[in-house]
């Protein structure tokens, strides 16, 4: 089997639905291009039926890109369908992503059909959508939720009728990791055709297991990931590009690759966070503030003596600022010489002995303790009353 893992982002359209991140189409095109020299290989532009903005935004976006595929949403109906082929028109590489709700929630309370009517609504959806552009990625909505051998025969159905991707949403990040494997190897091995199609993740973090379950996916059989920069969308996110990525760079066992340009990572996280009015937690991975800064003692020792010991991630891979040691009450000896180093003094063990008391006198009252505290303990002799000001 094809081991490239296809990464499909849908920051523009996923990821656009949280409140407060609105973007214009001058925005949306900043973003878009960004994506494409990132390297993704889908950009799901938006939902062209939504609203005119959103139309427009996905028709200049598909007039734009000529290197990744233009993908439009659209639910399982023929208006939706005609406004998603008609924003993708000028694309080099359009892709119409229609679906309907498959589990018995969405079937019976949301939908208010039968198994079998989905099914039609399903199919019908799918050859409406082929006639227009012969990309036809179909989702089933709450597929984490949905039983096992109905979605089977839901999947059969769509391929038979034309799907060339079929996605398998878990829409309300309920699925375990083993779960949704498990969900995804049982399609591979049950549905007629399955072979033909490339079987897409797209995993929420309600539980905050949408990488987990992304990962579970392509080890099951999935070659593509429905991700967003920054793990961005709807309540507690998507599955995060730049960790999904990074995963596969780092476990070489694997075996699986990806297009992305890993160095323009840090570049397209902060990017996407100030136009969508999204702040970037620090501890998060990849790409917080905090990914590459060590303020524990032990930490920071090991660090220095080896950056193995504590990254697995260099911060050039990702095109991050360089490590850093911060120093607080926590920090060592150790991390306080190198820091005083740099800043262009030179002490002696017994000095870095002496100068480490005065330190802690002044890190116990600060946070972090700055460049300007730390020119003044080098500079100044043991005298508490300085340090106590």
């Amino acid at each position: 089997m094809n081991n490239n893992i296809q990464i499909f982002d849908t920051t523009l359209r996923d990821g656009e639905q949280v409140p407060g991140s609105k973007l214009n189409t001058a925005e949306k095109i900043i973003i878009a291009d960004q994506l494409e020299l990132l390297g993704v290989n889908v950009i799901e532009a938006g939902f062209p039926v939504s609203s005119p903005g959103d139309f427009e935004a996905v028709e200049a976006i598909a007039k734009r890109i000529k290197n990744a595929t233009v993908c439009a949403l659209s639910r399982a109906v023929e208006k939706d369908i005609d406004a998603a082929a008609d924003a993708l028109k000028h694309s080099v590489a359009p892709r119409i992503h229609t679906g309907i709700g498959t589990s018995d929630f969405h079937v019976y309370s949301k939908l208010n059909m039968n198994r079998n009517s989905v099914i039609e609504h399903a199919v019908s959806a799918v050859k409406y959508a082929k006639k227009k552009i012969f990309d036809v990625e179909f989702y089933a909505e709450d597929a984490g939720r949905t039983e096992n051998q109905y979605l089977a025969r839901v999947i059969e159905a769509v391929i038979q009728a034309g799907a060339t991707v079929i996605n398998i949403p878990d829409t309300t990040g309920f699925c375990l990791p083993e779960e949704y494997g498990a969900k995804i190897k049982y399609l591979m091995e049950h549905v007629n055709g399955i072979e033909n199609v490339i079987l897409s993740t797209h995993c929420h973090n309600d539980l905050g297991l949408a990488t987990a379950n992304a990962i579970a996916g392509i080890e099951n059989g999935a070659r593509q990931i429905e991700c967003t920069i920054n793990g961005i969308g709807e309540r507690a996110g998507n599955t995060s590009l730049e960790e999904v990525v990074m995963i596969m760079r780092k476990h070489e066992n694997l075996k699986f690759i990806n297009s992305i340009n890993t160095q323009l990572l840090c570049e397209t996280s902060q990017m996407v966070s100030e136009m969508m009015n999204m702040p970037i937690q620090a501890n998060k991975a990849i790409v917080g503030s905090n990914a590459f800064a060590h303020s524990s003692g032990i930490h920071q020792d090991g660090f220095l003596k080896n950056r193995e010991n504590y990254e697995i991630i260099f911060p050039e891979e990702v095109g991050a600022l360089d490590s850093s040691i911060v120093l607080t009450a926590r920090s060592g000896r150790a991390a306080l010489a190198f820091r005083l180093k740099n800043l262009g003094y030179e002490f002696s063990k017994d000095e870095i002995t002496e100068l480490y008391a005065a330190f802690l006198i002044v890190a116990d009252k600060e946070k972090e303790i700055r460049d300007e505290q730390l020119h003044m303990i080098a500079k100044t002799p043991i005298n508490l009353a300085i340090l106590n000001h």
